[in-house]
């Protein structure tokens, strides 16, 4: 489940960037339920498999940084735009 939760959060990255494009920031709403349907699939992961799984914590912080950085991109373009 790790390297699943890595893998979509990696994804979810690369659309986040692309949300910083001026009038492309609509896709931060999609990126924000996305990066967090990874994060709960990294925390299931480590609950799971212990403290022995890097790649869920890993998983997890790319997750929540992706969701942080979508949501300040979203106050700061007013949420539309």
């Amino acid at each position: 489940m790790g390297l699943i939760s890595l893998l979509w959060g990696i994804v979810a990255m690369l659309l986040m960037f692309l949300g910083l494009i001026p009038l492309l920031g609509w896709l931060n709403w999609m990126v924000i339920p996305f990066a967090g349907v990874g994060a709960i699939i990294a925390a299931i992961g480590i609950m799971v498999r212990g403290e022995k799984s890097r790649r869920g914590k890993a998983g997890l912080l790319l997750n929540g940084i992706v969701i942080v950085i979508a949501a300040i991109r979203l106050s700061i373009g007013g949420g539309i735009i």
